[in-house]
């Protein structure tokens, strides 16, 4: 089990990129605009490094649904590798089974 405080941090950076996201897509939109002045261009990259570092999408780490494990993590399942495997045996994913020899 991950410490509460990482899985409350990466749920904060989340809600961040949500509130920002408008924003921060319209100012690259112009900053990589280059039919736009320079110093307009300029002036937007400015106001992005402005915005707060946890605001970007990059900053989110995937993390088990489960457990708020970061590693191991399986994207189409949301899970971590562990959970994936215990819930395999169990029976609770359907069309899997976990294979012994």
């Amino acid at each position: 089990m991950a410490k509460k405080s990482s899985v409350n941090k990466n749920n904060h950076r989340r809600k961040l990129v949500a509130q920002y996201a408008g924003k921060r897509k319209r100012l690259k939109e112009i900053a990589e605009d280059q039919t736009k002045p320079s110093e307009e261009r300029f002036a937007a990259r400015l106001k992005l490094a402005q915005l707060p570092r946890n605001s970007s999408a990059t900053r989110i780490r995937n993390r088990c649904e489960l457990t708020g494990r970061a590693r191991g993590y399986y994207r189409k399942l949301k899970l971590c590798r562990n959970m994936l495997r215990e819930l395999a045996s169990q029976g609770m994913i359907p069309g899997m089974t976990k294979s012994s020899w």
